[in-house]
């Protein structure tokens, strides 16, 4: 079961290694091409390549040496790299400021497409272009829809939505 889902949390373990061990974690036989396409997928090619060493940068424990969104577009590599049926994103954008937030969720869109995905966020920017959102309220589901559906009949996700977006 494990081996068929991929995660990302808010709290991202990599690992005092090169960014290429970070993102082929647990696989042998490490297939250049993919990996250079599960970096573009996740947004993070375009960067890793400006590192030094590129692919062979390390990148310190727990990715010190990165920022924020660039450990999480790592992450997010990693997550793909497999090519698990099932994802799971678990605030996956919280920490981030709002240009590496806009990175990350191009990533986890370019990633959706023929897979299940899961999506756990605050930010409703995360979510509101997903097919199936569910409103939980005091650890209950409170309702489920798409976003327009949600902003015409919840009035917690309408006022979340509000709060967040200023409206």
């Amino acid at each position: 079961m494990r081996e068929k889902i991929g995660i990302v949390t808010q709290e991202t373990f990599l690992f005092n290694d090169t960014v290429k061990e970070n993102i082929v974690y647990g696989h042998e036989n490490v297939d250049e091409d993919q990996l250079v396409k599960v970096a573009t997928a996740a947004n993070a090619h375009r960067f890793i390549k400006e590192f030094p060493k590129g692919y062979d940068t390390v990148i310190g424990e727990r990715g010190v040496k990165v920022s924020g969104g660039q450990r999480q577009r790592i992450a997010i590599a990693r997550a793909i790299y497999k090519n698990p049926p099932i994802l799971i994103f678990d605030e996956a954008t919280s920490q981030l400021d709002t240009e590496n937030e806009r990175l990350v969720q191009e990533a986890i869109n370019n990633l959706m497409k023929g897979r299940t995905v899961i999506v756990i966020a605050h930010r409703l920017s995360t979510i509101t272009h997903a097919d199936k959102i569910l409103v939980v309220d005091k650890g209950c589901i409170s309702d489920s829809g798409t976003h327009n559906e949600l902003l015409g009949r919840s009035s917690l996700y309408k006022r979340l939505y509000e709060m967040q977006f200023a409206v």
